[in-house]
């Protein structure tokens, strides 16, 4: 039997291995490791009702509701211990496998959609944020069901008819008293038996079903707009998606060549599609403003530099530990051939190539121009990027052509990305805040006052907190500073000498005075907090825990 046969009967089964491995890897260790401060704050907001939840986003946060939403719903189903927080990104990144696979298959066959799936089960970097209680793997998994759709309306001639045509087609057919292709008299049929009977089988038995297949290219639409939006609706650096979609489509619209390989939809078919996502967009499109505005004013996030870009780049192939520089450049030298093969082989199709060229060059080219205002590039609000990044890779292993060669090829990068992965298992650790809060529980007095140099950290520091307090009936009174979260929605509040005589009021009457000091690079660059409770109290005690500093100060 002809090998490539083979293969194609074996890929399901093949691509299934590929997602339980992936998957594997994912939930392997998923409780170990600290939750750190953003992912508390993403708990934190799913557990607020929904009219609260989508107020505080749209005044303190700096990304679309889509996620907070999705876990607001897990959590009332599963609860907030870390392990089911991370979960539904751990499932989320499963499913983006067979996704990548898919794609893979449909512009360039079952081999290259095999080794792009084994690339993205085996990802270090696609692991790392598997195992995170934020929305980048979500973000990573509408990109990829957006991508798969609009892989299949290029490959799909029919995309030349007016978007839903085939729906109404089959509505009409549905509708039609007669049916389509009637059975001979002597053909034995449960449509005939039944076609006249009450009920639900009677009810089936009256209407025409066409097969799936009738509708696929709408179907493909559909899947288009609504994940596009939902992309957008997982992060707001995502707007690069349909904006880089657009630039393609409009782009092969214009030139239109008969000996493409992709299909041009009309005009009007894309520029509906455009609206629906628009549309389903829209709601969001007032806090998006604010928020942009909130981003432009200040932002955390360096300037990008060569260096940062290269390390970027570097993260999506292989997240591993630093390298010997002689070991650094044989692998990332493979990495370049294997990208340069993959080229080689789209060759005879240049606008399949093309189009993952400019899916994966584009969205990185957009932060950086942005980043010339306002700098915004970072490399996880750039991982459904590599999807197409993947995809070239795995176009380079199907260039090789013998089975043996693609395996060694595909097993020498996997096994590079299993050691990176281990490195991640056993180094990696996220900030330690059970250790602070249960530092401040075990000394803690009544009337304490708790500060915190940022109101991010108050968010971390009470998920582990509450817990002492409940079961110890501990009071103490927590205060953010500069500015409190609660009462003044503020969520990193800048400490400036302005605000020292506030801070010296809070100090009056009290003897003890805790300091719960972290991320203070951003809201006290210059250790005002810590210089003002020095001037003031004396050091008592204090305990570094792996991302922050827990201070105890009292009366001299």
């Amino acid at each position: 039997m002809n090998e490539q046969v083979d293969l194609e009967e074996l890929a399901p089964w093949l691509v299934f291995a590929i997602t339980l491995v992936g998957g594997g890897l994912r939930l392997l260790l998923l409780r170990t490791k600290g939750l750190w401060l953003d992912e508390t704050f993403s708990i934190w907001l799913a557990n607020q009702s929904i009219p609260d939840l989508l107020d505080w986003v749209s005044k303190i946060d700096q990304h679309p509701p889509l996620y907070y939403l999705l876990l607001h719903f897990w959590i009332g189903r599963f609860g907030d211990l870390p392990y089911f927080t991370r979960l539904l990104s751990a499932l989320l990144g499963a499913g983006t496998i067979p996704l990548i696979y898919l794609i893979g298959k449909r512009l360039s066959g079952a081999v290259v959609g095999l080794a792009a799936a084994v690339f993205l089960a085996l990802s270090p970097f696609h692991i790392y944020f598997a195992q995170e209680t934020r929305m980048y793997t979500l973000l990573t998994f509408n990109a990829a069901v957006a991508l798969y759709a609009l892989a299949r309306l290029l490959t799909d001639e029919r995309v030349v008819q007016p978007i839903g045509s085939q729906l109404r087609e089959y509505v009409r057919a549905w509708r039609s008293p007669e049916p389509i292709g009637p059975a001979h008299e002597d053909e034995f049929s449960y449509s005939r038996i039944y076609r006249d009977k009450p009920g639900w089988r009677g009810w089936i038995a009256r209407h025409n079903w066409l097969p799936l297949r009738a509708i696929e290219t709408d179907l493909a639409w559909i899947g288009f707009i609504l994940f596009t939006a939902a992309t957008m609706l997982s992060h707001n650096t995502a707007v690069l998606l349909p904006l880089t979609a657009n630039i393609f489509v409009l782009a092969l619209i214009r030139l239109r060549k008969q000996n493409s390989s992709l299909h041009a939809p009309s005009l009007g078919s894309w520029v509906k599609a455009q609206i629906g996502i628009l549309l389903l967009w829209s709601p969001w499109l007032s806090p998006f403003i604010n928020q942009v505005r909130s981003v432009d004013q200040r932002f955390w996030i360096p300037e990008p530099t060569g260096a940062i870009v290269m390390q970027t780049f570097k993260t999506f192939l292989n997240a591993s530990a630093p390298m010997a520089p002689g070991q650094a450049i044989v692998i990332w030298s493979g990495y370049a051939l294997v990208l340069g093969f993959g080229l080689l082989h789209l060759r005879k199709k240049p606008s399949r190539l093309l189009l993952l060229l400019t899916l994966f060059a584009l969205p990185v080219l957009g932060e950086l121009l942005v980043s010339l205002r306002r700098p915004i590039f970072y490399d996880r609000t750039l991982l459904w990027t590599t999807i197409p990044l993947f995809l070239l890779l795995a176009a380079g292993v199907a260039q090789f052509r013998y089975r043996f060669l693609m395996l060694l090829v595909l097993g020498g990068l996997g096994t590079l990305n299993l050691f990176a992965v281990s490195d991640y298992y056993r180094f990696f650790q996220k900030e330690d805040w059970e250790t602070a809060a249960g530092y401040v529980a075990l000394y803690a007095e009544p009337g304490d006052l708790v500060l915190f140099n940022s109101n991010f950290v108050v968010i971390p520091f009470n998920y582990f907190f509450e817990a002492y307090e409940n079961l110890y009936d501990i009071r103490v009174n927590k205060q953010g500073v500069p500015r409190d979260l609660f009462d003044d929605a503020v969520l990193e509040p800048l400490m400036t000498e302005s605000d020292i005589p506030e801070l010296l009021s809070l100090l009056n009457g009290q003897d003890r005075v805790w300091l719960v000091y972290s991320h203070a690079s951003y809201t006290d660059p210059t250790g005002l907090i810590p210089q003002t409770l020095a001037s003031q109290r004396e050091l008592i005690q204090q305990r570094d825990f792996y991302g922050g500093q827990v201070r105890l100060y009292g009366l001299p």
